[in-house]
């Protein structure tokens, strides 16, 4: 019987999985050696947003007579255009203020963007629907809906941000209870409900948040100069 043989010993590759990192991947611990930058992040919002003001302007068409009777009968499509591109240039104005103050961003943070992009890209449609329609009661509803669910998707995203940065940080401080955000919702649950009396009283309370937000909110602002 010929001698036992025995096979060199390979060396073996050692894997260290450190659980610490993949929960602070997940939860957007500012601990990460390296984590990621929000520069694409913020520079593909930008040019989402620009291309929804694009889209919404082009679904304008022309009038087909050369007098005031004409420009009346674009008039709906025309304030609808109007109301819209307030609220994208409001939701830009606090997107842009809002990564300020963000150090960092994790994959939850681009999950959570793109979701308030989605919302904000159905603008154009319903904008349209709305402004064709001259504001009947289900375009208003549906207008109203994404209004709210654009909200939510943004007060999501600034939840995500914070668990990422702590509580102590110059966002959480900047943030504070948002006050404005949550009355926001509240109103257009308001304005839905409006809708079922009369479609220009949901349409005035819509308005009016947006009117809320017109004011600047420099919260952010006053939290980093301090």
């Amino acid at each position: 019987m010929p001698d036992a043989f025995f096979l060199p010993e390979l060396p073996t590759l050692a894997l260290e999985v450190d659980t610490a990192e993949i929960i602070g991947q997940v939860l957007g611990s500012s601990n990460l050696p390296n984590p990621m930058h929000k520069g694409r992040l913020e520079a593909f919002s930008d040019g989402v947003f620009a291309i929804i003001i694009t889209i919404m302007v082009l679904e304008m068409k022309a009038p087909h007579g050369a007098d005031l009777a004409a420009l009346r009968e674009v008039l709906p499509v025309f304030l609808s255009y109007v109301l819209s591109f307030v609220y994208v240039g409001i939701y830009w104005n606090n997107h842009h203020h809002l990564f300020q103050a963000v150090k960092h961003i994790n994959g939850a943070v681009l999950w959570a963007n793109l979701h308030l992009l989605f919302w904000l890209s159905l603008f154009p449609f319903v904008t349209g629907w709305l402004g064709e329609n001259h504001y009947a009661r289900l375009p208003v509803l549906l207008y109203g809906g994404v209004l709210i669910m654009a909200a939510v998707a943004y007060f999501i995203l600034v939840r995500i941000l914070l668990i990422g940065h702590g509580p102590e940080t110059a966002l959480a401080q900047a943030i504070g209870s948002d006050f404005k955000g949550k009355i926001s919702v509240v109103i257009y649950l308001v304005g839905l409900a409006a809708v079922f009396a009369s479609s220009w009283l949901g349409i005035a309370l819509y308005a009016t948040v947006a009117l809320l937000w017109l004011c600047p909110d420099q919260r952010i602002e006053k939290t980093l100069k301090d």
